[in-house]
Parts: structure tokens; C-alpha cells; sequence
């Protein structure tokens, strides 16, 4: 079983800090403690609320954000309760007990949405599904993940790729997607008012770990230039291909030819226009911003 591990992200406000999973803590459900009294369903808020600093913890799907008073500053116990947090849930500490509620249907809306390839749709659920991209490409690879393993019984399903709130599907040519987007938009919104798992805990994490998936992310054997290419694709290119149902992945850097390689994975995959989103968008965008270091993107599998 993976173990958990917590990072700290910074937010808008001061005096909040969020401390972030790596997996879920609880199911689609959101909470707002102020005291250690209302925090009785909570006893990893009510462990936070002995810290006197503490004056607000929040519990959402993958992360506790805790508002301090000023008598601390972050910086000097911010670390120590990422490292406490940590300990409680890897020692099988409860998040949040479950209440009679829970045992009803989680409302979820789910909306199809078209790609530019043709044989992709997407699929936007209004409930975060997973924490990482994942892509599959046959049912054996989906052993873990058993929403896409249940997709993959439909004869019409080829590929399925999930991000953060939505999944894209691919399908193969013997259907047409107004034959059968109902039905899956259908399956797929029953499944998850179920509670079922999106994910099982033995695919709660990628088995190997793409460092450049990430900026963020141990930016190991990665030079200079390639830490800048994964930065401007974070920022200037991922955004738009999630919005179309695909992802773009840093894959390598030839400095003698100058060449970037990427994956393309989703609606991005295959995609007829992606050849031209490549050569007009983001290659010119890498030689515009690397001025003489980039002259050549290629996609390695689209």
C-alpha cells in the first residue's frame, strides 16, 4: 500500500497554508471545523486544534488547510505539521468519521463535451476523480483503476485517460458518438453517485513517477533548458490541451539538435490536429521564448 506523503502549498492568504495529499482523505465531501467541539467527527482536526495556532481547519478531497493566529509565523511550524499530519494518516489515523449521511447517493452532474479529435469525448465530472493523469490503454493496463476497467467492457471503448475532474474516451469506429455518449455520460455518473473507487490504493500514485510531469517535482537530471521547456508547458501549454481532453508530457531534450520531445496522451493523442498545434503552436512558442536553443518539437506517440 502506498504510504502518504504531504507537501505544503502556500495560498492566497497569509495566514493560511495548505497541506496537500497524495491521495484522497475524503469522498467528494468538504469541512469547515473552528473549534476542537465542532471537530468531533474529525480526530485528525482535533489533534491540529492542540496546537494552539491553530484557528481554522478545513478537510477537503486531498488536502488540510489550517488558518493560524498570528502569534506563529508559518515558516517556522509549517514543516512540523506536514511531518505530523503525515505520521497520523500513515498510522491509520481517521480523517473523518463516517455518519448515517454517508451512505447516501453523492450527487454528481456529469457533461459531455466534444474534443478536436474526432474519436475522443470528453467527459466533466463536477467531483475530482483523481489527484494525477493517468492513460489506458487496454483493459490490462486498467487492473488498478476499476471505473476504466468497467469502461473497457463496453465493445466500443479503445483508450480511456482520466485528469483531475474529467476522463476523455476514445473509441473505436464501430459506433458514433450520438449513438452512445448518452450511455456512457449515464454509466459513468451512476458509478460515481455510488461511491465507487476511481482508483484502487495500489494505483493511488504513478509506479514510476514522471519527475517532469511536475515543475515542482524533484527536478532531478534535468538541465537548464529542460527545466524551462517543462515550466512553459506547465504554464502556457497544459491549461489549453486540458480543456480540449488531453495532456502534454516533457519526454526529452536533444541539445545538439536542438529537438523537444513530448508525449501526448487524451484527446491529444492521434489527433489530426495535432501535428499543426505542435508546429504552429508550441514549437513556435519554445523558439520565441528559448530564442536559439529550440528548433524542432516532436510528439513521440501522436
Amino acid at each position: 500500500m502506498n504510504q502518504f506523503t504531504i507537501s505544503i502549498q502556500p495560498t492566497t492568504k497569509p495566514t493560511i497554508v495548505k497541506f496537500e495529499a497524495n491521495k484522497f482523505l475524503t469522498r467528494h465531501e468538504s469541512f469547515e471545523f473552528r473549534n476542537i467541539d465542532e471537530a468531533g467527527r474529525s480526530p485528525l482536526a482535533q489533534q491540529l486544534f492542540h496546537l494552539p495556532f491553530v484557528k481554522t481547519v478545513y478537510i477537503a478531497q486531498n488536502f488540510v488547510a489550517l488558518e493560524k493566529y498570528n502569534i506563529v509565523h508559518w515558516k517556522d511550524v509549517q514543516q512540523e505539521i506536514a511531518d505530523q499530519i503525515e505520521s497520523f494518516l500513515n498510522s491509520g489515523g481517521v480523517v473523518v468519521s463516517p455518519s448515517e449521511e454517508d451512505n447516501k447517493k453523492i450527487p454528481v452532474t456529469v457533461y459531455a463535451e466534444s474534443t478536436p479529435n474526432p474519436t475522443v469525448m470528453k467527459f466533466v465530472s463536477n467531483r475530482k476523480l483523481v489527484l494525477h493523469t493517468v492513460e489506458f490503454k487496454n483493459i490490462d493496463e486498467a487492473k488498478n483503476a476499476p471505473l476504466a476497467k468497467e469502461l473497457f467492457h463496453f465493445p466500443f471503448v479503445k483508450e480511456v485517460f482520466l485528469d483531475e475532474n474529467y476522463l476523455s474516451i476514445t473509441k473505436f469506429d464501430i459506433a458514433e458518438w450520438e449513438e452512445i455518449t448518452q450511455e456512457l455520460r449515464e454509466f459513468i455518473r451512476n458509478y460515481l453517485e455510488q461511491g465507487k473507487e476511481v482508483l484502487n490504493e495500489d494505483h493511488a500514485a504513478p509506479a514510476e513517477p514522471n519527475p517532469t510531469e511536475k515543475t515542482t517535482i524533484q527536478e532531478v537530471q534535468l538541465d537548464d533548458t529542460s527545466k524551462e521547456i517543462v515550466a512553459i508547458l506547465e504554464e502556457y501549454v497544459k491549461p489549453a490541451v486540458a480543456s480540449d481532453g488531453g495532456n502534454i508530457l516533457f519526454d526529452s531534450y536533444d541539445e545538439e539538435q536542438k529537438l523537444v520531445r513530448v508525449i501526448l496522451q487524451g484527446a491529444c493523442s492521434g489527433c489530426p490536429s495535432s501535428t499543426f498545434t505542435l508546429k504552429n503552436g508550441i514549437e513556435n512558442m519554445l523558439k520565441e521564448m528559448l530564442q536559439d536553443r529550440v528548433e524542432r518539437v516532436e510528439a513521440i506517440n501522436g
